[in-house]
């Protein structure tokens, strides 16, 4: 009964770290970093949202555009697109999809740059206003569960190292 227990745990835990590793922690990163860059971006341009974009302020949007956000954004459609079968609940999350809905609008819009047209400047489709919250509560979920189920495993195995040792 307790080999089956320990078991139960370290597949529990190789499945928590396989959602980190793979999924939730890159996604983290990702997402923080565009967040940070954004922030950034506004505060150098003295705005509070990034729309609208203002014909003295394209040559930078696109420069931002192409060599920060969509960079991220592959980076975050890959792990969605590659890495699905890690999402913690049973359904696809909505914000998850219309973020890679937005990138694919994105997509045409960076396309169009590409030939010089300059004549749409955003994504038709939105970003997902629950992004950013659904990664950072789903990676510090996991993170805590992570710590707890190491902290049990650790414990236990100890305990049952001094017990063979006292006998």
């Amino acid at each position: 009964m307790s080999a089956r227990m320990l078991a139960r745990r370290r597949d529990k835990l190789r499945l928590v770290n396989k959602r980190l590793n793979e999924f939730y922690g890159p996604l983290y990163v990702a997402s923080q970093a565009g967040h940070i860059a954004c922030k950034s971006l506004l505060k150098k341009q003295g705005k509070t949202q990034t729309h609208p974009v203002q014909d003295e302020e394209l040559k930078e949007w696109v420069l931002w555009m192409t060599t920060i956000f969509m960079p991220l954004n592959d980076v975050r459609e890959k792990i969605i697109i590659e890495k699905a079968y890690l999402i913690i609940e049973e359904q696809m999350p909505h914000c998850l999809l219309e973020f890679v809905t937005h990138v694919v609008g994105y997509k045409a819009v960076l396309a169009k740059w590409a030939e010089g047209d300059f004549s749409e400047r955003r994504s038709t489709i939105g970003w997902p206003p629950e992004f950013d919250g659904y990664v950072k509560r789903s990676y510090e979920a996991l993170k805590s569960e992570q710590t707890r189920l190491l902290h049990n495993f650790t414990w236990r195995a100890y305990k049952r190292f001094v017990r063979r040792k006292r006998q």
